[in-house]
């Protein structure tokens, strides 16, 4: 394996990876809390939200299929760090180019950072921590993987309150501190120890490749579509939660917005990492009431309107995305075909990136004759019934409460 510029130990570098990872990721969902404070700088509708956060998810879904996989003979390292700078050129855009057409840009090469970085630093603490400890389970490096991602999606709506709330030119000053952060984790990744032979001959470029299990499309379709309303609930809170706070409830406190989105990302994690080790078929029991009780307080605080059983709704229910998707990836893998598996995975999350964006477009276009509520209100229904329906047919398939979930036992 090639160890060029390399001078810390795979130990160090597995957590300079992991904290590059949640840099990345929380850079990600930072401008959640600043849209409202686009919209009024600039005096766009509510639907452009809608289409600037559609931007980042299309980066993702291109990066995912047509540069993630390149890592495993490019190099983890060096894609983690094209990685960075592209997130880097993302806060260039935004500091220099404010306008819509800059935000859609900016916005669509962070996610085409985010998609690059989640395949090559996944695998790269994966292998880190395996040279590491080799005896050890890989659960482990695959939980810290999680918890970057994750958490760092649950933290960047927080800084990016605190940015709004309390600190001067919120719409420079963050994008100003993350690429001095991204610069520097460049620098810094330079020394972390490369896990791929990047001499090694290997096959032409192609775009990832896709696979639907032959016999088992019907539990494949369930699992995806459980994989996309988890995302179509996340997408709801990251792109236009700050216009509904502020709208419907009259919220002006800029870290609220920040929070209340924290609190939905944190509530994923924290679901995921408590029940771990319970079985499949208990957790989508779970996340089913989840999504039942979260998304009829949500329906609820909108009607009423009651901020506190609105923020309640989003943590319980994001709570049961949370579950639903750790669920829907272990079903999937489980019906993969031999050596399939990451064809398979790909191609959910494809469908799970179509849930991430089609939704919440549909949200936009509706706002456009609409009331917020109505909409909100119509939105929590189609998502519960998708979630329903996927999630029972989830649950028939899943082994026997003795067996464990397929991602988190072994």
């Amino acid at each position: 394996m090639s160890r060029a510029h390399a001078t810390m130990s795979d130990r160090s570098g597995f957590w300079v990876v992991a904290i590059a990872f949640a840099t990345v990721t929380a850079y990600a969902t930072v401008p959640t809390p600043l849209y409202p404070l686009y919209q009024e700088a600039d005096r766009f509708p509510v639907p452009v939200v809608t289409l600037i956060f559609a931007a980042f998810a299309v980066g993702v879904v291109f990066s995912l299929f047509l540069i993630g996989h390149i890592s495993d003979w490019a190099g983890r390292r060096r894609m983690t760090i094209i990685a960075l700078l592209l997130s880097a050129g993302a806060s260039i855009l935004f500091i220099l180019w404010s306008a819509v057409p800059g935000l859609i840009a900016a916005r669509f090469l962070d996610g085409v950072s985010v998609g690059t970085l989640t395949a090559a630093a996944t695998a790269h603490l994966a292998e880190l921590r395996a040279r590491k400890r080799p005896d050890e389970s890989p659960t482990v490096a695959a939980a810290v993987a999680g918890a970057a991602n994750i958490g760092g999606l649950a933290l960047g709506p927080l800084i990016g309150g605190l940015f709004a709330e309390f600190l001067p030119d919120p719409l420079e000053l963050p994008h100003v501190v993350f690429f001095v952060l991204f610069i520097v984790a460049a620098v810094v990744l330079r020394r972390v120890p490369e896990t791929v032979d990047t001499a090694a001959p290997h096959e032409g470029y192609r775009p990832q490749r896709l696979a639907l299990p032959p016999a088992s499309r019907a539990a494949f379709a369930a699992a995806s579509i459980g994989a996309a309303a988890s995302f179509a609930l996340f997408a709801l809170f990251t792109s236009l939660a700050p216009t509904f706070l502020h709208d419907t409830f009259r919220v002006s406190d800029h870290l609220v917005d920040g929070a209340t989105v924290f609190a939905v990302f944190g509530a994923a994690a924290l679901a995921q990492i408590v029940l771990v080790r319970v079985a499949q078929r208990t957790q989508l029991g779970i996340a089913l009431a989840c999504f039942v009780i979260g998304l009829t307080l949500i329906a609820a605080g909108a009607l009423l309107p009651n901020l506190a059983l609105f923020i309640l709704g989003g943590i319980v229910a994001g709570a049961g995305s949370g579950i639903m998707f750790r669920s829907a990836i272990g079903a999937a893998g489980a019906l993969a075909a031999p050596g399939r598996r990451g064809e398979t995975l790909a191609l959910l999350f494809l469908i799970a990136y179509a849930g991430l964006v089609v939704p919440v477009l549909l949200v936009g276009w509706s706002l456009t004759f609409a009331p917020e509520t109505a909409v909100l209100v119509v939105f929590s229904a189609i998502v519960l019934v998708a979630t329903l329906g996927a999630g029972a047919a989830m649950r028939r398939q899943a082994p026997p409460a003795r067996a464990r979930s397929t991602d988190g036992a072994r």
